[in-house]
């Protein structure tokens, strides 16, 4: 089974998200950061199992992946890259304001 590696852009900035959370409930920022690495571990296998991204080109490289948490979750934007690599581009959760 072919695993990919990882790789993060300045844009899918976790700290941000992390840090919003920790300034609320250090136990919710602790959670969140367990949802999303598990997410990240399914990347590494399923990357091609998530749904196309909305909108652009429909490059069916560019993908979504949904991260629950709570009532809501997060969206993870990510490329797949080659054989080997996936790109994630951006994180938000879906109740931020430019959350489309």
């Amino acid at each position: 089974m072919n695993r990919f590696k990882v790789r993060f852009t300045p844009e899918a900035d976790l700290l941000r998200l992390f840090d919003f959370l920790l300034a609320q409930d250090s136990a919710a920022a602790e959670k969140a950061r367990a949802a999303v690495a598990k997410a990240i571990e399914l990347l590494e296998v399923f990357a091609f199992s998530c749904h196309w991204a909305l909108g652009g080109d429909r490059n069916p490289f560019l993908r979504e992946l949904i991260i629950p948490f709570g009532g809501s979750g997060y969206v993870a934007l990510f490329e797949i890259e080659n054989r080997e690599t996936v790109t994630l581009l951006a994180v938000r959760h879906q109740k931020e304001e430019d959350y489309h």
